[in-house]
């Protein structure tokens, strides 16, 4: 997915767990299950994971029921999840993974051969923290494991612009916390919502990238964002949309 963004905050790592601890020199591999109806596609990925430095595959499942009980069973970091499967299709096992308390930290790539479609928004809300095609390059996917382990999220500006423009058509809702947001913190959570940087928020602001990452970490923190993913669900249920 060549246009895919990260965005990185100072509550990433608190969130998703040290991100240092992974990979090599001395650390744990970064584990990761795979769940895809298609033998092929999971043989594809398990391929690149096991040549991928730091890395392993602690399991595959063909179905939404079958990831359930190897996200229980082997407690991957990262979990990459197709949406379309037969059965328990991938939505009902994100919501399933949310809804059960010990596995609510887990990290979730949408793997997909649709840039954006009408699922897209409802895996976000139900817990995605990113999306990358099936095609992608190999080192995107590896870089977007390794991000969305870090709890930060895997999000393009095209991909959300066009999930705001989904969101839009059934208007905003109430945001636990939303109001306890300084006026500085609503506007770089709107920015955070258009899937840029903090880098790239900071360039266009004229500020520090610091001085947004601080922000954005104390907004995350007073609406209780799993990560930044869904800081992003949280702007735009809000209305936080941002600038074009």
């Amino acid at each position: 997915m060549g246009e895919a963004v990260t965005g990185s905050d100072g509550a990433g790592s608190a969130v998703g767990g040290a991100a240092a601890s992974f990979g090599g020199d001395g650390h744990r591999p970064l584990r990761v299950a795979i769940a895809d109806d298609q033998a092929v596609v999971r043989m594809g990925l398990r391929a690149l994971l096991d040549r991928e430095p730091g890395m392993e595959c602690v399991g595959e499942a063909a179905d939404g029921a079958a990831a359930l009980a190897l996200m229980r069973r082997a407690r991957p970091d990262v979990l990459l999840l197709d949406i379309r499967m037969p059965g328990m299709d991938g939505l009902a096992t994100l919501r399933a993974i949310a809804a059960d308390p010990e596995l609510r930290g887990s990290r979730i790539v949408v793997v997909t051969t649709f840039a954006v479609d009408e699922y897209v928004f409802a895996a976000l809300q139900a817990g995605a923290s990113g999306f990358v095609l099936k095609d992608s390059a190999p080192d995107e996917l590896a870089n977007a494991v390794r991000v969305v382990a870090a709890g930060e999220a895997l999000l393009s500006p095209a991909i959300t612009r066009k999930v705001i423009g989904l969101f839009g058509r059934h208007g905003t809702e109430p945001v636990e916390g939303i109001e306890t947001l300084t006026p500085r913190e609503r506007e770089l959570v709107a920015w955070v919502a258009t899937g840029r940087s903090n880098e790239e928020i900071a360039k266009e602001l004229v500020i520090s990238p610091d001085t947004v990452r601080t922000h954005v970490s104390r907004a995350m923190v007073k609406l209780r964002a799993r990560d930044r993913a869904q800081l992003v669900v949280f702007a735009m249920r809000a209305g936080l949309t941002g600038p074009p």
